[in-house]
């Protein structure tokens, strides 16, 4: 899997995801962080990441996967630029910085990752004058989601004044292996990769058995509704961005579960996701009579592979619900989708489906990857869904780095690809739940419009659980209204006046 994103990589799809975070310096020494000092303070704690000093050597024909190394040639100050938004610096100058930034590839000769400090945030949601923001960019070869947060724990701090790690750096930079070495692992695993094959087959059986017997129990179905329409969003990309988003009150966005007992926060989200669509392609004339789907990433990294790279990602098929105006009856309809797409994930395991990517053939993985990016047959094939949704919680407290109080992770972008035009990215943090979206901007040149859509379509499910909230606690009052009623005409009858009680 990590290796695809290396073979997907192209000018108009780079392969890497990031975000743009917002700091305040106020709590900072001094009430100031200078460039040099978030220099210092990444540059103390790089030994906290397996990933930031390594970089990807490629095998000659593509016939083995990639392999990182230590950079022998690593230099933190290439990594970590700065720049300054111009005059007022608001919300939507944010976004085109980071739009353009992580538009252009990342060096794949140094380890794929950068972050650009911008300042100049005066007039950016209401924040403070003085904030800056990290946007980051990382390859998503060497990360996914949840990897991603423990990156982002070795460059924060949970107080403003924590010193650096006393543990001395062991760090040793690797020497470039050459052609000669490369094809010589690869021969080996070549050698090898029969006999892990035969291995993940024999794993995979369970799951194929549970499968079948879970479609003959009917715990599951196999459903129309998981074949995705043809939309504007599912063709060639250029390689011009857009990103936006929106925040919201976790607990309320958490309430919004009270319309269906038993939905989760991610069904919520793709409740929302699927209203804000809804909108879009309704104004366009261009909403697809049956619903749209996403592809929903499943984290199955273990305890023990925490602070591992790369992915450790399955994935399941959600529909949207695209086609259903009525907020709630969209929530009910997602939930039951979700509800079977997990109980069959579940059914064929979802780790087993993981391991059956690690032993296919490097080179035909590449080779198929490369013509799916290059020959444009993004036009001709449909993809298996319309949009991404990925969720990824956050840390539920503030958190610091070079001792400036992060304000919000107001913002996750993610990589598009040819056939994919549209991805979203739902994210916690401390109070607040964000939903971000990254598109091709000639397929979405109207980003604050769907970011509109998005906050109407939250809006119209607060103000349905809202009413079913209000409901309920008007029936709860009426109930013992009844009761005390009740009661009085019982004592009634009790006195034998011939009464009878309700």
């Amino acid at each position: 899997m990590d290796s695809s994103f290396v073979a997907l990589e192209s000018p108009n799809s780079p392969m890497h995801i990031g975000s743009v975070l917002i700091y305040n310096p106020a709590t900072a020494p001094g009430g100031f962080v200078r460039f040099k000092d978030i220099l210092s303070f990444i540059e103390g704690r790089m030994q906290l990441s397996k990933t930031m000093r390594q970089r990807l050597v490629r095998v000659p024909f593509d016939l083995d996967y990639p392999y990182w190394i230590e950079d022998p040639d690593f230099d933190l100050e290439y990594h970590v630029r700065h720049v300054a938004l111009p005059k007022p610096g608001d919300w939507r100058q944010l976004c085109i910085q980071a739009a353009r930034i992580h538009a252009r590839p990342l060096d794949l000769n140094r380890p794929p990752w950068e972050f650009t400090v911008v300042e100049g945030l005066d007039n950016v949601r209401g924040y403070p004058p003085g904030c800056f923001a990290f946007v980051t960019k990382v390859h998503h070869a060497a990360i996914d989601g949840m990897s991603g947060i423990d990156l982002m724990e070795a460059l924060h701090t949970m107080t403003p004044d924590v010193e650096p790690p006393k543990k001395p750096d062991t760090w040793k930079p690797e020497k470039v292996p050459g052609p000669a070495e490369l094809l010589g692992k690869s021969y080996i695993n070549a050698l090898l990769n029969p006999l892990k094959q035969a291995q993940v087959a024999a794993q995979s059986l369970p799951g194929v058995a549970s499968a079948i017997k879970g479609l003959i129990a009917r715990d599951f179905k196999l459903s129309t509704d998981m074949v995705p329409p043809r939309t504007r969003f599912n063709r060639s990309i250029s390689p011009h961005r857009v990103v936006e988003g929106c925040a919201f009150p976790l607990g309320k966005f958490k309430s919004i579960r009270t319309l269906v007992p038993d939905a989760k926060v991610n069904d919520v989200a793709i409740a929302v996701i699927g209203g804000a669509l809804h909108k879009y392609l309704t104004s366009k004339d261009d909403l697809p009579k049956s619903t749209m789907t996403a592809m929903a990433p499943i984290s199955v990294r273990s305890k023990d592979e925490k602070g591992d790279m790369g992915n450790q990602v399955a994935a399941m098929v959600a529909p949207l619900g695209t086609h259903i105006a009525d907020p709630k009856e969209r929530l009910e309809y997602v939930y039951g989708q979700t509800s079977n797409s997990k109980a069959m994930t579940n059914a064929l395991g979802a780790r087993t489906m993981t391991e059956v990517s690690k032993v296919n053939p490097a080179l035909y993985m590449a080779l198929g990857a490369q013509l799916f990016s290059r020959v444009s047959i993004a036009h001709k094939l449909a993809m298996p869904f319309n949009t991404v949704v990925t969720n990824v919680p956050g840390p539920p407290v503030h958190i610091y780095s070079s001792g400036a109080r992060m304000e919000s992770m107001a913002l996750s972008l993610i990589c598009l690809t040819d056939g994919l035009g549209l991805a979203h990215v739902v994210q916690s943090y401390v109070d607040e739940a964000y939903i971000s979206f990254t598109a091709c901007r000639d397929i979405m040149p109207d980003p604050e419009f769907y970011s509109q859509c998005l906050q109407d379509s939250y809006e119209e499910l607060l103000a349905a659980a809202s009413a079913v909230a209000s409901f309920g606690t008007k029936e709860k009052g009426d109930d013992t209204s009844a009761s005390k009623q009740g009661g009085r005409k019982t004592s009634a009858s009790q006195k034998g006046d011939g009464q009878t009680s309700a």
